[in-house]
């Protein structure tokens, strides 16, 4: 029994190694970004640090009941993603989160759309503080929702990728998380809707 068990736990650390290990390989960092794009460019301090040395790996049990449809978390703190599937297969990438923290939300939340090739338009919010931004963008490189979204039960709140890849690590949005393009679309291929998500 003991074997077994540690066989297991063996089987869930490679896996999870892995995932790790490739998220720092060169197609993840070695992204470069090609012309202007409409969301906060401007906004990214060059004060505001990246931060990729809090990454660790974690188990799913501290923070959901099962992994029924799978399960995302998000760690604001260290600036990462989780994902379980049911199988407990683990996936782990570097996102971008919310400049300040009024504009945080934690807490339990799930997938209810996704979206491929997302068009984007300005909260109310976001349009008062950024009167000049355009009212609509199209789905295209220019599209702050990057190339795949993930669209929440909290009104305006969605993971998605990001055509400015300087974000990545960094508090740099206006309320939703940010991956890489390569990473929303690997992880909209994995997540469901229903797929639970928990912002802690």
């Amino acid at each position: 029994m003991t074997n077994a068990k540690n066989a297991t736990q063996s089987r869930r650390l490679f896996l999870a190694g892995a995932a790790a290990s490739s998220l720092f390989g060169a197609p993840a960092l070695a992204q470069t970004t090609q012309g202007p794009t409409t969301e906060f460019r401007n906004q990214i301090s060059r004060s505001v640090k990246r931060n990729a040395s809090s990454f660790r790996m974690l188990d799913w049990r501290p923070y959901f009941e099962n992994l029924d449809n799978g399960a995302i978390l998000v760690d604001i703190n260290s600036r990462a993603l989780h994902f379980w599937n049911e199988r407990e297969e683990y996936r782990l990438y570097p996102t971008s989160v919310p400049m300040t923290d009024d504009l945080t939300r934690r807490g339990r939340t799930e997938i209810t759309r996704k979206v491929d090739g997302p068009t984007w338009s300005p909260t109310p919010a976001m349009k008062q503080r950024n009167p000049e931004w355009p009212d609509f963008v199209p789905a295209g490189p220019e599209n702050p929702l990057g190339t795949h979204a993930l669209y929440l039960s909290w009104k305006y709140y969605r993971i998605h990728g990001t055509q400015d890849t300087r974000k990545i690590g960094r508090r740099s949005s206006n309320g939703c998380i940010g991956l890489y393009n390569e990473h929303i679309a690997e992880l909209f291929q994995l997540t469901k809707v229903k797929t639970q998500v928990l912002l802690v």
